[in-house]
This record gives structure tokens, sequence and C-alpha cells, in this order.
């Protein structure tokens, strides 16, 4: 036995266009002078990731395309020698830097964490920001900075009753009978203010007769014409008022107030942060202004500009069950929608967390449309591209997930340097597809996921359920990974394997889980940020080419909520789609040249309207995106309505004068020659056909393949996974096996295979060609993904010779030096088509039958809790295996967690000499693995499907092979920290198999 520490040796339509313009056309530009070109592409996600420099190659991606972590500090409890030791440690196992996040859910006692002292924004946090900065720069990586502790975004300074503090509009309401009067207190808010809230502010009064024709089965009905105001009536806290005879009615008061939040998790500081107003001048200003005079020093300003990376926001999540308030609002509200707010706050406000009255349907509908659009306008303005601008300053750029509220997040992520979703709270691909539209539509490279949270599962994640988690989600548009996450080493008082941020969390397993050196499979990380550093840089080339915009009135994300036919047909057929709201037309990009909308990237083929899901469907259009459809088709885009398009409403409040002038323009807009209009979802795939669209990738059956297509410098590059999209629920991913035809931008590129895993760039031998249409194979596990690039000859290592196969009855075909070679697990003689006509037959000789390696010795590392909560003991064990069982069902270990080393021989009579290979299939695996034959390392290989190409590796006679498998910790957590982790289950580990060697032979097939 011994000691293994875990720690390493060493307005209105103008004023909105004026906004979005002047801010996306501003984010590159605003960077520029202070940024090399490089490093302004990898911290602002504008222009393409590079050709070479910060992104690196394919092969060796650059720093720049790497994952990152988030990575959880104590607040400023922490180290700066214990900080540059953790930079190294990411550094090297291949991130690309880190997200500095105060969070510490999981700590019980939080008078460990020494707020005062230690707090964030305090001058230990700032030496520990100093020290991870100044390690970065050293090391090639870059380190983001959270806008403040935990989330929302909040700072020290202000209290509840500052003007710069987070607010809302709280609900008082009284009935009053027919012809009765009331005299007395004006009505109270219905819920008493948060501890801390002080003051709050009477906003108005109104009476409003009730209409119970209007009511649903939640709110009450309101006769919107009846309401009368009542606010100059008030004196001394008190109203007079008789109700007219008819009806009853309801007196309404509006109280405006903070709501006392704070970050999540706290407290984190001393005094106590409270959340910023993300609707006003005043809330950002008290975040820069905390910084410029608390945390950046000089020393610190200069290293931003090296190491730096960006300025993180969290998501929107604003906690009130009132309606979130900003002092600015009714003038915000009357500017921009030309009536005034107070009259309408009825069918608008809440109370515990719901609506309460409601006015006619339609009227309802757009009331609140236009208030939540007023509040988008205020976060995006005030907030998102006030806090980018500052940012810019610093020489950071501005990441953010700007989603939580009714606002648009597809704007938002126009607006926003780097967009990001996350794997936990989205529902589904079409919420990624929403941030990646506006992205796009701006011209930016990079959307960012926070990835891998998992409820309940600290210790016992791995990575082949995160690469199966994040599938789908690259074809959905994300190119960048942060990783939930990685936690700073210790803290007085934890168990061991260390401080996790999120575990415990209320007394149990977590989420999330806590990377880095006391994961045992952290010795075989690289390998998988090498894979994910690969599916980064292809997917960060150039410009995405996606085949349909579908346009959404509102422009919610986190919702789940997908496209009729797309999400559901088009898909699984093929078809690649992504979401734009109203303002994004508005964006220079919005133009249209050869039939596609942004040319230079998306380069839609098509768009799509239909009504707006979030408002009961309804079919409305503005009068400005009337005016664009218009433009947009008589300027060549083909365009498909579905629904009633001759009923068409405005979705906010509009005069009858204007409401005509939408109704004659999409008149207008049906009658030309490139619009169809289809009232059954199951008829726009035909109308697409009507109107020539077609996609860049299609099968001809449905097939739960997914793609994403980027176009950059004369190549194409396309990510196919076999992933699950939208409404793909219930029934599990099968393998598939099928041919795909895909679509070349330019004429002359040959289709290279490119392994995420290896690095290796190889010609594609085996596909049929008709003119700038390519048909291969596409063989999938579940979750498995692969990467085609069309690129000009030479641009990748590895010669295509001039004839390639079309058609073959081997299992492969591939190009060795020029040559074209197949491969067969059985003898026999193959047929193989040739590209310059007829058919060659090629023998194989005898093949090795395949064989199952069931004896094993095992030699075991069973980890174990240490000294200290940070240091590990090791306890070995060497076990004779005469066949493969999980850990958990071998004796020696059935509650250990750690690293094994499986080695058995093979022996390989005379008959196997040049022209044979094999593969070694491991069957089940858990976790991470590597394999050597005869001591000599085999090619990384997919953790979805564990089959290892030994290739030149075996010889004739004896060979060893050696398998080494990390498991993850939680069948050690379960016995050594009961309490916490024992109710969780027992889970299967190490080498399970079958495990089976299976021959191949070669033989060249043509020469060329």
């Amino acid at each position: 036995m011994h000691d293994d520490s875990n720690r390493p040796e060493g307005g209105g339509v103008s004023r909105r266009s004026l906004l979005i313009a002047t801010a996306v056309a501003g984010t590159a530009a605003a960077l520029a002078p202070a940024l090399p070109a490089a490093a302004a592409e990898a911290r602002t996600g504008t222009g393409a990731a590079g050709a070479g420099g910060a992104a690196g190659s394919f092969a060796e991606p650059g720093s720049a395309v790497r994952p990152k972590f988030r990575w959880w500090w104590p607040d400023g409890l922490v180290d700066p020698d214990e900080i540059r030791r953790e930079v190294d440690q990411i550094a090297d196992a291949g991130f690309g830097g880190a997200e500095i996040a105060a969070v510490h859910h999981s700590v019980k006692d939080t008078s460990v964490l020494d707020t005062e002292h230690h707090g964030w924004g305090s001058p230990a946090w700032v030496a520990g920001v100093h020290a991870a900065l100044d390690q970065a720069r050293r090391r090639g990586v870059t380190i983001d900075l959270t806008v403040g502790p935990s989330w929302p975004a909040a700072v020290p300074g202000i209290t509840p009753d500052s003007e710069a503090a987070v607010q809302e509009l709280a609900l008082g309401a009284v009935t009053v009978a027919a012809g009765t009067a009331y005299s007395g207190p004006v009505p109270p808010p219905s819920a008493a203010p948060a501890s801390g809230v002080t003051r709050q502010r009477l906003l108005g009064v109104l009476a409003t007769r009730i209409a119970p024709e209007n009511a649903t089965r939640k709110e009450t009905g309101l006769d919107r014409a009846s309401v009368r105001d009542l606010t100059a009536q008030v004196a001394d806290g008190a109203v007079d008022w008789t109700a007219p005879a008819e009806g009853d009615w309801v007196l309404t008061a509006f109280w405006q107030r903070g709501t006392g939040q704070t970050p999540e998790g706290g407290p984190h500081t001393s005094p106590t942060a409270y959340v910023v107003d993300h609707f006003s001048p005043a809330g950002t200003a008290a975040v820069t202004g905390f910084w410029e005079r608390n945390l950046l020093t000089k020393e610190i300003r200069g290293l931003l500009k090296s190491a730096g990376g960006v300025l993180f926001e969290d998501s929107l999540e604003i906690e009130t069950k009132a309606l979130p308030w900003t002092p600015g609002l009714p003038a915000a509200f009357e500017k921009r929608n030309g009536y005034p707010l107070l009259p309408v706050l009825p069918a608008i406000a809440m109370s515990g967390g719901n609506q309460v009255y409601v006015y006619d349907a339609v009227a309802t509908r757009q009331i609140r449309h236009d208030f939540w659009d007023t509040v988008s306008d205020l976060y995006n303005t005030h907030h998102l591209t006030a806090l980018r601008d500052w940012a810019h300053a610093l020489g950071l750029g501005m990441r953010a997930q700007p989603y939580g509220l009714q606002t648009d997040a597809i704007l938002s992520a126009a607006l926003l340097d780097i967009p990001e979703g996350e794997s936990l709270g989205f529902k589904n691909l079409d919420d990624y597809r929403c941030l990646a539209g506006g992205r796009d539509m701006a011209g930016h490279t990079v959307l960012s996921c926070e990835s891998g949270a998992y409820t309940g599962s600290a210790y016992s994640t791995t990575w082949e359920k995160f690469l199966r988690t994040m599938g789908g989600a690259y074809a959905a548009g994300v190119n960048q990974t942060v990783v939930h996450g990685f936690s700073y080493a210790t803290l007085p008082g934890v168990k061991w394997p260390g401080y996790a941020a999120f575990t415990p969390y209320n007394g149990t397993v977590g989420y999330g889980e806590s990377w880095g050196p006391r994961h045992p499979t952290w010795r075989h990380v690289g390998d998988v940020s090498g894979y994910l550093s690969r599916v980064h840089h292809a997917m960060q080339r150039g410009t995405s080419r996606i085949d349909v915009a579908v346009f959404r009135q509102t422009g919610y994300t986190a919702t789940g909520i997908g496209a009729s036919w797309f999400t559901s047909t088009g898909v699984p057929l093929g078809w690649t789609h992504q979401f734009v709201s109203s303002p994004l037309l508005d964006l220079p990009s919005a133009k249209v040249r050869d039939g596609r909308l942004a040319p230079d990237g998306p380069a839609y083929r098509a768009l799509f309207v239909e009504g707006d899901f979030f408002s009961g469907s309804a079919v409305t259009l503005t009068l400005a995106d009337a005016r664009h459809l218009l433009r947009l088709t008589r300027a060549g885009l083909p365009i498909v309505l579905l629904g009633d398009w001759t009923t068409v409403t405005t979705p906010g409040v509009a005069d009858d004068s204007r409401l005509q002038q939408v109704r004659t323009l999409v008149a207008e807009l049906l009658t030309q020659p490139r619009v169809r209009q289809v009232t059954d979802k199951a008829a726009v795939g035909q109308a697409l056909a009507d109107l020539a669209v077609v996609p860049d990738v299609s099968h001809a059956v449905p097939s739960t393949l997914l793609t994403m297509h980027r176009f950059d410098e004369g190549s194409d590059w396309f990510y196919l996974v076999n992933g699950k999209h939208a409404e793909t629920v219930k029934p599990p991913v099968a393998a598939i096996d099928h041919a795909v035809t895909v679509r070349r931008t330019r004429s002359g590129a040959v289709p290279y295979l490119l392994d995420p895993w290896t690095g290796e760039a190889r010609p594609l031998a085996l596909y049929e060609q008709d003119g700038d249409l390519f048909t291969f194979r596409v063989a999938l596990q579940p979750s498995e993904s692969m990467v085609v690039a069309f690129a000009p000859p030479g641009r990748f290592h590895g010669r295509p010779g001039r004839t390639h196969a079309v058609t073959t009855d081997a299992d492969d075909v591939r190009f060795d030096d020029g040559r074209l070679v197949l491969r067969a697990r059985a003898a026999g003689t193959y047929t193989t088509g040739l590209s310059r006509g007829g058919s060659v037959g090629t023998v194989v000789r005898e093949v090795p039958a395949p064989r199952e390696l069931t004896s094993w010795t095992l030699d075991a590392e069973d980890w174990r809790p240490g000294a200290d909560p940070d240091r590990t003991t090791v306890v070995r064990h060497r076990i004779a295996l005469d066949a493969l069982a999980p850990w958990n069902a071998i004796p020696d270990l059935t509650d250990a967690a750690g690293i094994g080393r499986y080695r058995t021989t093979v022996e390989l009579d005379g008959s196997w000499s040049g022209g044979f290979g094999a593969v070694l299939d491991l069957g089940e695996v858990t976790d991470t693995f590597r394999v050597s034959v005869n001591g000599r390392p085999a090619p990384v290989t997919s953790h979805i499907d564990p089959v290892v190409d030994l290739g030149g590796l075996l010889r004739r006679g004896t060979n060893t092979i050696e398998v080494e498998v990390a498991t993850p910790l939680i069948n050690r957590l379960r016995v050594s920290d009961p309490s916490v982790y024992g109710g969780a289950a027992s889970q299967r580990t190490g080498l399970v198999g079958p495990v089976r060697l299976v021959p191949y032979g070669e033989a060249v097939v043509d020469r060329d």
C-alpha cells in the first residue's frame, strides 16, 4: 500500500434596426485594436476559426478550439500556487482553458468560506485570478471570468432597495360589487416583500369591470374598455371609489419594489451581493463600476490582454413570482408601442408566478407580446450589449446564456460574441438551433454549450455518457464545449476526493461532475479532449450551410418547441434548419443572392413561416416583417407559409390601418412565384419540391442520422452523427448503415474521411459521383460520429488515386498511398466496380477465424481515501480471470474504483504474415481505455464504439495485448462516504467484453 496524491508534482423598428446593426457590425471592430486577429476570433467567435494559427490543424488543433472547463472556486478561499497547478492540469489534459466561477452549493457550513476575507471579489480572489491568468499566459490557454459570483449577475455594494437592484411589480387587488363604494387603503401586494426590502412605491391603481365571458380556466376575465385610472384619487395611501351599477369590479394596485434576490448558493461576499437590474443602465453600471474599482488591477488588466478569454454570464434566472420590472419600463413601453402601459397592466401582472387577469384572448396575446418585446429590448440594449462593449474595452469577448425569461434569445445570440446553451436545461436540439440562427445571421462563429451536468450523477458520470449527450448538439450548431466542470482541490471540512461544487447537494449525490486528477479516467482524458477539439475545429471552419430558416415571431429558447414538419419529418430525411426571429431580418446579412438568404453564410435555401407556437399558433406578422418577406421573395428566395394567411393578424397591438397594410402585403406575397401556402404540415415537403428546394444531405429512408455542414476556403466540412433529433424520444437509437448523398459546394474538391479520435485524414475510396452529388455509405453505432470533408487535393495528408471504387461486396475499400485496397473478414473473391468503368475481381486468401479472448491477468489499482481529502491511497490487486466480469462482480473489487490493466497473450501461427490485420472488439467497457500490443500503443479509438484496429501491430508467434481501463469513483464512494453516496447504484465497470480478435485480409484492387 502506498499514498498517491491527486495533486501533481510540479424602441420601434427603426431603433431596433439601429441597435442590432450597430451592435453586430461593431463586435469585431471594437475588439480589433486591442487584440491580434487570431485572438479576436478565438475570444469573440467572429469570422472563421482561422486557417491555422490559433485554431491549429485538424490533426493538432490549437488552443482556440479546444474544450474548456467550468472551474468552480469556493469564492476567494484559494491558494495561488494550487491555482497554478490546476491551470497546468487543465492544459496538460489538452483543454484550452477554464471559466472561473464562484460556486459552492455543496458547502453546508458557510462559515468556513470566510467571505469577509476570502469572498468573491476580495483581495484573495483577485490574487487567485492573477495567478490563473499568469499561468494561463505561460501555458498558452485562456481564462474566462464570470460577471459575478454564481448566478445571476450580482455585486456587493447595492441593497435590495437600490436603483441598480433587480426589481418586481407586485400586485394587490380587491373586488368591489356593483354599485358599492370602496373606501380604504390602496390594496397592498398579495405577497409580502422579501427580506431586506424596506421600500415599495405605488405605480398606479386601476378599476376594471369583471367580464366572465373573457375568463380562462385560471384567469379572471376583465373588460379592457372599462379600465379607469384611479391613481390621481389616491391620498395618504387610501382611495375612495364607487363602482358603477353594472357588473362587479376589481381594484388593482401595482407596487414597484426590489426582489431582494441574491446569487445562487450564497453567501459569496461581505457585504452581501444582490442581483442587479438586468433591464436598466443602472444595473449594468453597478457591475462594471464594481469591477473597475475593486477587481481590475493594473496587473490583471495587462494579463487580460494576453490570457483573458471572455466575460461570461449564466442564464437569466430572475427569481420572482411577481412581474419582472425596471423603473424605465412604462416610458420604454409607450415609446416602443405607441400606447401607455398602466391601463393594460392587469393583463400582464403576475401573482404567485401566474397570470391573474385576462382581457379578450386576442388583445391579451397582443399586449403580452408588446410587453415582453419591450423587456427584451431593454435586456439586449442595457445589459447584454452594454456588458459586451465594456468587455471589448478590456480585450475580452462576451459569452452568455441569454434565456430564462420571455425575451428574444435569438436576437441576443446575434448580439453576443458567443451565445451559449446547456445540455441540462435545453429540452432538445431545436433549442440550440434557435441560438445558432442568431449566431450565423450575425456572422459569428461559435455556439458554446455548458455540457455534461447530470442530476444525481456525481462521480458516476462516464465520458461515454458525456459524448452521447453532446453528439447531437454538434449537429445542431454547437461547436464549443464548456465541460461542467472542474472543482478547486480542497476546502476545510470536505471529504475525499476533495472539494466539489455541487456534491453533496442537499445531503445526497449532487449533479455535474468534478473532473480532474481525482478521477481515474483523467489518465486518458487527453483522448477525449483531442476528439472534442477536432470536432470543434471542423465545426468552426468558415460558415454554416443550412437548408431552411424557420421564422419565429417570438424568439424564446430553452422551450423544447420545434418547427412543424422539419423537426419531426424533415430532419430524419436529411434536412437541416435553424430559427430566425423578426429582428434578424433587419440585419445587413438578410439579403438574397442566387436564391439564398444570407448567401455568405448560413446561405438558407428557403424560409419557412408558420403560426406563433407561443401564442396559440396564431398566424401573425408585423408590418415590417411582411415587407421583409415580400422583399426577400422578390429577390428570389423561396418561402413556404403554413396556415391560413388570408386571416393574418399582428403579434402586438396595432390599429386597423396597420393591420390592413399587413393583410394587403401578405395577399401580394401569396401571388409571388417563389411562395407556396399550405394548410397541412404534411404538404410542406411537396411545397419545397415544387420550389426545387433540396437539402445538402439526403438519404432514401428516414434515419436517426444528424448532420451539420460548414464551408471554408473552397472546402466543405460535414459532421455526421447517429443521434437523436428533437422528436425521437422513447425508442433507443439503433445502428444505421445506409447510403447518404451530399452536395459539395466547389467543383474539383475530393472527399476525405477525417477521424476525430486520431486526427487521421484519408481520401474516401468508395463512393458514387454525379456532378457535385456524392453518395457513400454511412455505418454508425448509436451516438457515433464521423467527419467528411470535400477539399482540394493535397489539403490533407494521404494521396487519392485517379480511380476510386463505386461498388464492392468486400467489407471496405480504402486508399493506401494511392493504391486501392480492399479489406474483408473472410476469404473469397470480391468484385469491385471502378469509377473509370468496369469491375475487377480480387482474391483474399484464407483469413484466420475470429477468436474470443477470455483469459486475462488483471492488475487493478483500487483507489481509496488518503490522508487528506485531496489525496488518494492506492491498493493493488492482481487477479487471474478465466472469464471477464464487471468489477462489482469480482470479489476483491466489489467496491473498488480505479485503473485496471488487463493482459492476455495470443498465439498466431505460421500462416500469419503479410496481408493480414485484425480489429479488437472490446465489447462492454467502462469507462475510458487504451490498448497496446507488444508494448506498442494502438491508435486511439472511439469510446462510443470500442473497436480498435490493430493494423500491423500483431506478429507471428506470441503477442501480448494490454487493455488499460479507468473507472468512475462511485463504487468506492458508496462505501467510503455512505451518508452521501450509499444510496447510489453499484456501477458495472472495467472490461466486461466479450473481447473478440477479428482478423481481416487485405488485397490490392487497383494500383492506378
